[in-house]
């Protein structure tokens, strides 16, 4: 299930400790950096990079959309979906542990003098469809203009089933807001609710996808959606200071994990129901997450000792005061590694 075995894992430099902190630390690979180095480019702001174009046109094919625009970094894919949506004293709504509002900075506020309304995030990930309706602006000079329904799937873990995306995009359609997904991990989702990727898509005018989170790509984000609003963000992405030139080799990277890596998404979740067992086992049972990302609520004594455990196995994890543990499985975990993990947690 793993990408290397150990000893290729040495001959490629790669650490190999078992790395939980993210999805976001996967590396490429010996195959995607040769179609890499075999890339061609050209200039991406003159609209001249063949890479670039396959890999946009690819994106927006599989998930049923006009057009699509390659950016630096997932938080930029939002920020100009966000602007390309809405104008300045106009409203987001979004939920208030979604990465849009807790984890970019406030970017659109501050660039954008867009306005975030953040709501209550269901246990399942989604939001309530009676509380969107009540967060919709009466049409009042005292309030912004509620413009955009912000959503994120997966999020902390969770794919949020299809039918509960719909309900809340029916709410925000019939008051007559545009709606957006932050798919960063848009694969894991359609994996863990095997569902397709155009279905996943469908309601909403933009998605923004991530390739750099566990997909094994170095860097990038593709903003899909209708044509009128890629056409903003491309503008937008040249105020920002996104464009690219000769960028077609990280384009080629994303097109190798768009083809060789998402149907294997499927082995973190089967790796990440296996640490889930073996934590019941050990007796920590508050576990949450049901793809690929597993959050821990344990007794801060019991945090202490199972992060020594791990620790001394030679795990890395992320951890903060009075935060949930969060372990993330993803394909540069070796076997050695997560065998050794899951002794860790079983000895513990």
């Amino acid at each position: 299930m793993s990408q290397y075995s150990s000893k290729q894992s040495l001959e490629l430099g790669i650490d190999t400790q078992c790395d939980l902190r993210s999805d976001t630390v996967t590396r490429p690979d010996a195959a995607m950096r040769a179609v890499m180095a075999e890339a061609e480019v050209g200039d991406d702001v003159y609209g001249e990079d063949p890479s670039i174009a396959r890999l946009e046109a690819t994106l927006a094919e599989r998930l049923g959309k006009d057009a699509a625009l390659f950016l630096p970094s997932g938080t930029q894919s939002n920020l100009i979906a966000m602007l390309a949506h809405c104008g300045r004293g106009e409203e987001v709504i979004t939920g208030r542990d979604y990465h849009v509002y807790k984890y970019e900075a406030g970017g659109a506020s501050v660039l954008g003098g867009c306005v975030l309304d953040p709501r209550r995030v269901e246990p399942d990930g989604g939001l309530c469809a009676a509380d969107i309706a009540k967060a919709i602006k009466a049409d009042d000079a005292h309030h912004p203009i509620s413009r955009l329904l912000s959503l994120e799937n997966t999020h902390n873990g969770m794919a949020v089933p299809l039918a509960r995306c719909v309900e809340v995009v029916d709410v925000a359609r019939a008051a007559g807001l545009s709606t957006h997904l932050d798919g960063a991990r848009f694969f894991n989702a359609t994996v863990a609710l095997q569902c397709g990727e155009k279905a996943l898509a469908a309601p909403f005018d933009t998605v923004s996808i991530c390739l750099s989170k566990g997909l094994g790509a170095p860097v990038g984000s593709v903003l899909v959606g209708r044509s009128d609003l890629i056409g903003k963000g491309r503008r937008l992405r040249k105020i920002l200071g996104g464009g690219m030139r000769q960028a077609g080799v990280l384009a080629a990277a994303g097109l190798y994990a768009l083809e060789h890596n998402t149907a294997r998404l499927a082995d973190d979740h089967a790796r990440a129901a296996e640490l889930k067992a073996a934590l019941a086992t050990a007796g920590i049972t508050d576990v949450r997450g049901d793809t690929n990302m597993l959050f821990l609520r344990v007794e801060s004594d019991v945090q202490e000792r199972l992060v020594a455990s791990l620790t001394a196995a030679g795990v890395k994890i992320n951890f903060g005061e009075n935060e949930p543990l969060r372990l993330v499985l993803h394909k540069d975990v070796t076997d050695v590694g997560f065998a050794a993990l899951l002794s860790a947690v079983r000895s513990f």
